[in-house]
């Protein structure tokens, strides 16, 4: 019996995986605190409100796993402020209520050159969202840091429209990923035996653990 919490359930990977979790019989438990209203939630525990905080404040029941799918673009977010409240404080915020809960096991989608020292902004905000995830202690912690996500969005982000075609030919971690398959790889090694401590997937990993579940 396994209860668990996903933030970003109404997002590309974190579809996936919310329907992957309701077909997977080891999970007996799902809260999806969400910004927007699940539009199917009769199975889940889906407190809601625009800014997430009060929806994670509801959360009470002990938890054993957090997934946080979480993530935007600047250009979607509209300034560097609302970029960094969601893709940094939102989902340290889902951190901290999963460990006030009792969680065990945090798995988080960041991305290829997450680096708190990149001069890049986007990969800088993904690095130090890290960073404070592993200043938390999390017995165990899983980042998974997939390439550009391909998959069918309900809001067509022009620039990954552009590069997706280049992306595909590209070799190991910058090779374009399927969002379904992100969401297979955490679920997998979510419920797999491991280690505690942190782990880091990257994009060819991530592929690689997903294939083996499909051979």
């Amino acid at each position: 019996m396994t209860q668990v919490m996903i933030t970003g359930a109404t997002g590309l990977v974190g579809g996936h995986l919310l329907r992957m979790l309701r077909q997977t019989p080891e999970i007996t438990g799902i809260a999806a605190p969400t910004r927007r209203p699940l539009a199917d939630a009769y199975d889940v525990f889906n407190p809601h409100d625009p800014q997430l905080s009060d929806a994670l404040a509801q959360v009470k029941d002990p938890l054993d796993i957090v997934f946080c799918c979480l993530g935007t673009t600047r250009r979607e977010a509209g300034s560097k402020e609302a970029f960094i409240h969601a893709d940094y404080t939102l989902v340290v915020d889902t951190a901290i209520t999963g460990q006030r809960v009792g969680a065990k096991h945090m798995l988080v989608v960041s991305a290829t050159g997450a680096n708190p020292h990149s001069p890049f902004f986007y990969n800088r905000v993904k690095g130090e969202m890290e960073e404070a995830l592993k200043a938390q202690h999390w017995p165990r912690l899983t980042l998974a840091r997939p390439s550009m996500l391909l998959g069918d969005r309900n809001k067509k982000r022009f620039n990954e429209s552009l590069m997706a075609p280049l992306f595909r030919l590209l070799p190991g971690n910058w090779k374009s990923i399927e969002a379904r398959d992100v969401a297979k790889a955490m679920l997998i090694t979510a419920l797999s035996p491991a280690q505690e401590g942190v782990t880091v997937l990257d994009s060819a990993q991530l592929r690689e653990i997903a294939q083996r579940a499909r051979d």
